[in-house]
């Protein structure tokens, strides 16, 4: 099979996380609050909640600080309260082209993206119904954290919103846009949104119609700013390792000079009547699988019902024990189902999804999905539902609360819907939720009348679903002080001698190899990574099937538990888990709390250790997958995909590592039964070649021990044999793929490289190419293809090299208007030639050096990503002392070395060149252009 999920996820499912923060002792919460800072002049503290305080300042910002030591990095978040249901006539998608021009740099910040680079950040954008935010993690210095406040101080106000970048950017934007164009369940996701709402802006969606894109009048956009982007518009949120007392000053010294503007808001006072009978949409384009979307119309997100239908939804739509899932995917009426309930500052819309093959009636798939959904109005639902979800929930929002950047972006949403202490109160109401409330909201509002699926049907007495408004936010929280402040952790220095330093290595005696780093953490939170390998290239072939499809059922039965009970258990443990396997390795992901490691290991061997394979579940994988590849088998980004790695990866079908045609992958799916999966199960599995990383919150030496009652008698039926990768000289192609009715189209071009990580070449040719198509926005790519010439929403360049083969590989990726393709391959090879005729600047290459060594020690304060790191050095029987003197030579590089090693190794006319889109309309249609 080609390397592709089996699982089908949903484009549209948003996990929403209510909450529950971890108790710690009155003493702890006073010495919190005694951490308060001396205010600035003019500042006023507001409230304070669960270590989250805000302050207010004259000119109305409202700032939200939550310091966490036990994280060396830093997340500034700009929320702006404005989104699409402030757009007027003829203005949508403003909002969400405005957050892009906000990039294009401001009166003291000309060049934001270089800045963002330069400073190693990870940064975003991004817009929906009711705000807009920006935001940057950087590594914790004084340096960064004054630089990224007076940036964003700057561009609130003095943003150039310039009509030549317009001119570019509205482009990329409908490039965007066009890419949205290509997934058939976000197109029916759209038109229910554009059915059920008659009035509200809540009918379009944030990415806007493509005609006003594409001629929006630059004065328009600059009022629109003018307008929103103000301080008394805007919440102003710092979360990580900072002095709450510096950093409030900075904060009053940089906005605080920012006039509070005379302008009024007028509220929006547009609200959506009652529907009045049954809706029907339907999309009628190129495809090989059926979606059926139900949508209801429920209240707003700060409405306390709106708790209740995060539990119903999950009741009815998660997976395995939804009803949904039961009476679709159990009875073959569907693939697979999902769900969304944004909360929303208005009232919105609850909508259910069920994927289906073409083969599968769509008519019984729709039918059989209304009468489950409504039938909840008189079949109650049990505790042990309402519990499980509940718990579900919970589980997420404890392990949010514990993630000071994950917290600080989940409040945006909260904030837009009027105070960001609605996200502490929905996870109390989420608490006391019974199965009579469930019953009486699925009674108020999955109603006939109210559904946005069907047809118009005249009666002569007619139902409403009577939405309730929002209420009145101020006095919901005016009182609220919330649960106790979860528990802080040290701060931990990510440097590689340190890490070196707290991490304990041991061989157990089966052969499993473990690195063990323990600290401190925020919430006693703890991450693990384990890699177990198997086979060889004899004993692998034409088993490549039957080894995605056994690793796809671990986590769906053992034999002690069912697929549900595993996922309960895991939801009682408070742990996000994941366990998959493929044709050569297995292994399992970790996130947990101290007091519930052990027990969250001990069920992950289980699963390893103990599958169940049942028959039930088999067939359902099966289905999945089919449906998998029959949704992504016409899509321009896997036609493309697959034909560069088919091209760029050549290996006999027999091979593990053949990519096949999804016309193979069907037959091959079709064809491999259980006994092919068990048995590759049993010919394969065991813990005598791994690797097992933990960071955070635990006991070394407990673990170590645990580790070895689990694992270390477990040997492998067969010794393992890694699968040489060697370099490969491939012959360059320039192909193209007709995918009709696809907006978006997508481009790859790559060369082979002989190089291995210890090459004295690669320390120049990862530098080289982050400042080739690297960074973010500012790239060489970047800059000419999306900045300047406006032909790609997504463009850049990847460099890789081998750790034990001489198996390298850059590759370059864009996504852009079928009509642009002869003007974005050009542009593409241009940039490459001038990058190996001309080099980089001094300039650059300082900027570049000081970005890239940030982002890389940004990366080792990620924990997560810090155990797999550890997984792959002992592996690699490499220590940190690897990065260490990687990013030694990486600060020592001039720009002719640089220059030199990038024309010893790429050869512009050895690119493959793979196009996958529907050029054949674009050549019939000329390009439009903005008036």
């Amino acid at each position: 099979m080609s390397k592709r999920s089996l699982r089908f996820s949903s484009i549209l499912a948003i996990t929403l996380a209510a909450a529950c923060a971890v108790g710690v002792s009155q003493a702890a919460i006073a010495a919190v609050q005694s951490q308060q800072p001396v205010l600035p002049k003019g500042v006023e503290q507001v409230t304070s909640v669960e270590g989250f305080t805000e302050y207010r300042l004259p000119n109305g910002l409202r700032v939200l600080l939550f310091p966490d030591q036990s994280k060396q990095t830093v997340t500034v978040n700009v929320t702006y309260l404005v989104g699409s249901r402030h757009e007027n006539y003829g203005e949508t998608g403003m909002a969400h082209l405005l957050e892009h021009l906000m990039y294009k740099g401001s009166k003291n910040h000309p060049n934001i993206p270089q800045e963002l680079t330069e400073h190693g950040t990870r940064p975003n954008g991004s817009t929906l119904f009711d705000r807009t935010n920006y935001f940057e993690t950087f590594s914790s210095t004084d340096v960064n954290l004054d630089w990224a406040i007076k940036m964003e101080a700057d561009r609130m106000v003095n943003s150039f919103i310039a009509k030549k970048d317009l001119d570019t950017e509205m482009t990329v934007v409908r490039n965007e846009y066009e890419s949205g164009e290509n997934q058939p369940a976000l197109v029916v996701f759209k038109r229910i949104f554009a059915a059920a709402y008659d009035w509200h802006n809540y009918a379009n969606l944030p990415i806007g119609a493509r005609s006003d894109i594409e001629n929006v009048p630059i004065p328009r956009l600059q009022d629109f700013y003018h307008r929103y982007y103000q301080p008394d518009n805007a919440v102003l949120l710092v979360t990580g390792k900072f002095d709450p007392a510096k950093t409030l000053q900075l904060i009053a010294d940089n906005f605080g000079p920012i006039p509070r503007p005379t302008r009024v808001l007028e509220p929006i006072y547009t609200i959506e009547p009652a529907q009045d009978g049954e809706r029907m949409v339907s999309v009628k384009r190129v495809g090989d699988t059926q979606f059926v979307g139900v949508g209801y119309h429920v209240p707003s997100g700060s409405h306390p019902d709106f708790a209740v239908v995060d539990i119903l939804t999950l009741i009815l739509a998660d997976t395995p024990s939804g009803r949904l899932y039961k009476a679709l995917v159990e009875t073959k009426k569907a693939s697979s189902v999902d769900s969304l309930d944004i909360p929303l500052h208005d009232p919105g819309l609850m909508i259910l999804f069920a994927e289906v093959r073409k083969e599968q009636s769509l008519d019984a798939a729709r039918e059989a999905a209304i009468k489950t959904i409504e039938e909840m109005a008189t079949k109650a639902p049990t505790q042990e539902e309402v519990d499980r979800a509940r718990t579900s929930l919970l589980k997420n929002i404890d392990l949010t609360l514990n993630s000071a950047e994950r917290v600080g972006l989940e409040l945006s949403e909260w904030m837009a819907q009027g105070d960001w202490r609605l996200y502490f109160l929905n996870r109390d109401r989420l608490k006391k939720i019974t199965p009579a409330d469930v019953q009486r909201v699925a009674a108020a509002y999955l109603r006939p009348v109210n559904r946005t699926v069907g047809l118009f049907i005249p009666t002569d007495k007619p139902e409403r679903a009577e939405i309730p408004p929002p209420p009145d936010v101020a006095a919901l929280v005016k009182d609220y002080k919330g649960s106790a402040v979860v528990a802080e952790g040290e701060a931990f220095d990510p440097s590689p001698a340190n890490i070196e330093a707290r991490t304990a290595r041991s061989d157990l005696a089966g052969g499993l190899k473990l690195a063990l780093l323990s600290k401190k953490t925020r919430g006693n939170t703890v991450v693990a990574s384990l890699t177990i390998r198997f086979g060889d290239e004899q004993s692998l072939m034409n088993r490549g099937t039957a080894g995605e499809l056994a690793g796809s059922m671990l986590m769906r039965g053992t034999a002690k538990h069912t697929r549900q009970q595993i996922q309960d258990e895991f939801d009682k443990l408070k742990a996000r888990v994941g366990v998959i396997g493929g044709p050569t390795t297995a292994g399992a992901s970790i996130e947990t709390t101290r007091e519930n490691f052990p027990a969250v290991l001990r069920l992950v061997a289980e699963i390893l250790r103990e599958p169940s394979f049942p028959a039930a579940e088999f067939e359902q994988l099966k289905q999945e997958a089919l449906a998998g590849i029959e949704e992504s088998r016409r899509e321009p980004q896997s036609v493309a995909g697959i034909a560069f790695s088919r091209h760029m990866s050549p290996y006999p079908k027999s091979d593990v590592r053949y990519t096949s045609t999804p016309e193979e992958d069907i037959e091959e799916v079709k064809s491999t039964t259980l006994d092919d999966a068990r048995k590759f199960y049993a010919d394969f599995y065991g813990g005598s070649t791994g690797e097992l990383a933990a960071v955070g919150d635990f006991d070394a030496k407990e673990i170590e021990k645990l580790a070895a009652e689990l694992f270390g008698s477990w040997k492998s039926p067969r010794p393992f044999t890694r699968l040489a990768t060697g370099y490969q000289d491939i012959p360059p192609i320039n192909q193209s793929f007709e995918t009709p009715d696809k907006a978006n189209a997508v481009f790859f071009a790559g060369q082979r490289l002989n190089v291995r990580d210890d090459d004295p070449d690669y320390p120049a040719l990862l530098l080289g190419n982050y400042m080739l198509g690297g960074g973010f926005l500012n790239s060489r790519l970047a800059t000419r293809i999306r900045q300047k010439e406006g032909l790609s929403y997504s463009i850049g360049s990847g460099f890789s090299a081998g750790s034990i083969d001489k198996n390298g590989q850059f590759i370059v990726q864009a996504i852009y208007a079928p009509q642009n393709a002869a003007k974005l391959e050009a542009a593409i090879k241009e940039e490459i030639a001038r990058a190996l005729k001309d080099g980089f600047t001094a300039e650059e290459v300082a900027a570049a050096k000081s970005g890239y060594l940030q982002s890389v020690q940004v990366s080792r304060a990620q924990d997560a990503g810090l155990a797999r790191r550890l997984v792959q050095y002992r592996y690699l029987n490499r220590t940190l002392a690897w990065d260490a003197e990687l990013e030694k030579k990486i600060a020592a590089l001039t720009p002719d070395e640089i220059a030199a090693a990038m024309r010893r190794h790429i050869d512009a006319s050895k690119l493959t060149i793979v196009k996958a889109g529907d050029f054949a309309t674009a050549a019939a249609k000329p390009e439009s252009k903005p008036n």
